[in-house]
């Protein structure tokens, strides 16, 4: 299986269990590892037998751009169903990193994996 990374999208999300969160769109961080057969598209060079990563971005950004979730867990969970609609992908794993959640460090991450049954 080979591997795509998309690293440190920004997205603003509707986050939080405290009623301050609940107020405004926060600033969120996410990445995202696609396992993926890559043979087909660095044989070719054609966009057409790859999966097209500008495609998935988008996605994560549609998805969290439009929840309104209490926890970054349902949000990741949100993010991987959605691109496991894709029958190419065989695994994704999704990272989302909230800053300022931690009260000591720089912020939360969770990351959720979905292999493909």
């Amino acid at each position: 299986m080979d591997t795509i990374f998309i690293k440190g999208i920004s997205v603003m999300a509707l986050i939080g269990t405290y009623p301050d969160e609940r107020l405004a769109p926060q600033s969120l961080k996410i990445d995202v590892e696609l396992g993926v057969d890559l043979s087909a598209a660095a044989a070719s060079d054609e966009l057409s037998d790859a999966v097209d990563y500008s495609q998935i971005e988008a996605l994560v950004v549609d998805v969290a751009g439009r929840s309104s979730f209490r926890l970054v867990e349902a949000l990741a969970g949100a993010i991987g169903g959605a691109i496991m609609r894709d029958e190419r992908v065989s695994m994704c794993e999704v990272t989302v990193f909230k800053p300022g959640a931690s009260a000591h460090g720089e912020g939360v991450a969770v990351t959720l994996r979905f292999p493909r049954s």
